[in-house]
């Protein structure tokens, strides 16, 4: 699982250079791809539920799963999310990072740091003898005293050999049975704050694939999958 988190990391610092005004996702997509099959990995995504990309890329008020397209084309001043999700020898890395195209407002600037803040507050919280709410508690806690909104409807999750593994880690609290499950050492989980600048709510497209916040205001997501160790949360997408 480490090695598969190196690789997402790597796909990481290709999207950061090559996010600019005028580049399509679809190159995105392409450029992530190479790096994915230089490290004998290949993308969680592609064809999973039928999703018909290697990546996924958010743009301003989409939230998650936004499709990468030849026909969408980074504008200066845009936020885009990226989400990586690669499989190498069984074992799978996620992580998600929100970026700057150019020069953004002070609107989107402040989304995006306190959601990037979040999910290190969450992190902060995966300790032995601490549960899965406690890193749900401290996200919420911090986007919601930023005047910020906690998406409610999607969450982060246990990574193993699945994609999708228990237990599931609600970025608020909800009384959820999850939430009870002690964080011991050895668990493997994605803890992906998804945070909205007007409402909690969303709506999916008619693609069936990408969510945007209701209200139309601009979203931000972040995430890293991330050990549980005697010694501490281990990071294991970090570039």
């Amino acid at each position: 699982m480490r090695e598969a988190g190196r690789i997402v990391a790597r796909v990481h610092v290709a999207m950061r250079e090559a996010v600019r005004p005028g580049i399509s996702t679809w190159e995105l997509d392409q450029i992530a791809l190479g790096v994915m099959q230089k490290y004998d990995s290949v993308s969680c995504f592609l064809g999973y539920r039928g999703y018909p990309a290697h990546i996924c890329t958010s743009i301003n008020q989409e939230l998650v799963h936004g499709i990468p397209s030849r026909e969408r084309i980074l504008r200066a001043g845009d936020i885009i999310s990226i989400d990586v999700g690669v499989k190498h020898r069984g074992y799978i890395g996620d992580s998600a990072w929100s970026y700057a195209v150019g020069e953004i407002s002070e609107e989107a600037q402040h989304l995006m740091r306190v959601t990037e803040e979040s999910l290190y507050k969450g992190i902060e919280q995966m300790h032995t003898g601490n549960h899965v709410v406690d890193i749900s508690r401290a996200v919420q806690k911090h986007v919601e005293s930023n005047g910020l909104y906690v998406v409610k409807e999607y969450t982060g999750h246990g990574v193993g050999q699945s994609m999708h593994e228990r237990p599931q880690v609600l970025n608020y609290v909800g009384g959820d049975a999850d939430g009870q499950l002690p964080l011991e050492a050895g668990l493997v989980v994605a803890v992906e704050p998804m945070v909205q600048v007007g409402t909690w709510l969303t709506r999916t497209l008619k693609d069936d694939w990408t969510v945007v916040s209701k209200d139309g205001s601009l979203a931000a997501h972040f995430e890293h999958t991330i050990a549980v160790t005697n010694a501490g949360p281990e990071i294991l997408t970090l570039p």
